[in-house]
């Protein structure tokens, strides 16, 4: 009988290090699949944050480069303009990407970098105790923000994939989320569409995805998929939020 689901070739097999519930490892395996589709393993450079996908490079088994905080979208521009035959993508959670890398990945992005990012949000900084991130919802608990976020103190909560699709530059931006498998699906279309675009010498490419942190939210992995449905993505929209192709007709 033949087989119809099985691990992707760029998939390695490696112990899970994430917490349960959490779905980085939903969106590693839509990256693996998305490459091993493309036939794309042999040329691709991945980027590693600092954050929880620290160790992403246990997970794949093409090459990955380690980036200090913040910096996974400037270390993606050396790799790519080097080597532009290269496919290069930059895995990055809020904190990393909308904190102390917001300068990076801005500038990137308004460059017109043809590399993609792949964008995981889940309101809180995850690896070092669940502190206040830029994307923290307003009123959201942290341990920065006992209390909840104050907007008065501290602003609003940043829309990353809004913010990047106001650039003048051609870009395919998106916001996906992988709660649901009819979101998987979607989410898997977005990433393999960016990838696409990157294959093609197109644009500069960003799939923001909305994830849970169960643990840093101190819920269970059920209650943490409610909590997302029911307040982040009221407010972090799902949908394409830019495309290449409007900025040419335009």
């Amino acid at each position: 009988m033949a087989k119809t689901f099985k691990k992707p070739e760029a998939l390695s097999d490696q112990p899970t290090h994430y917490c349960p519930g959490c779905t980085h490892g939903i969106i590693h395996r839509l990256v693996a699949e998305v490459i091993d589709e493309l036939g794309i393993r042999g040329r691709t450079v991945g980027i590693a944050p600092v954050g929880c996908a620290v160790l992403a490079y246990n997970y794949f088994t093409f090459d990955f480069q380690e980036a200090a905080h913040g910096r996974a979208p400037a270390m993606a521009t050396g790799i790519k303009r080097v080597r532009p035959d290269l496919i290069v993508f930059t895995y990055q959670g809020d904190g990393d990407l909308a904190s102390i890398g917001m300068g990076e990945i801005i500038h990137a992005a308004n460059r017109g970098e043809k590399f993609t990012t792949i964008f995981v949000n889940n309101t809180v900084y995850g690896m070092t105790g669940g502190q206040m991130a830029p994307t923290t919802l307003q009123g959201q608990r942290t341990t920065t923000s006992p209390a909840g976020r104050n907007v008065e103190e501290v602003g609003m909560p940043v829309k990353i994939a809004e913010l990047i699709s106001a650039l003048e530059t051609p870009a395919y931006v998106t916001r996906q989320t992988v709660l649901k498998p009819k979101y998987v699906v979607r989410a898997k279309k977005a990433i393999k569409k960016a990838f696409q675009y990157q294959v093609e010498g197109r644009c500069f490419s960003l799939v923001e995805i909305v994830s849970t942190c169960p643990t840093n939210w101190g819920l269970t992995p059920v209650e943490a998929i409610k909590w997302v449905e029911d307040n982040m993505l009221p407010y972090f929209k799902l949908g394409e939020y830019k495309t290449p192709d409007e900025v040419e007709e335009d």
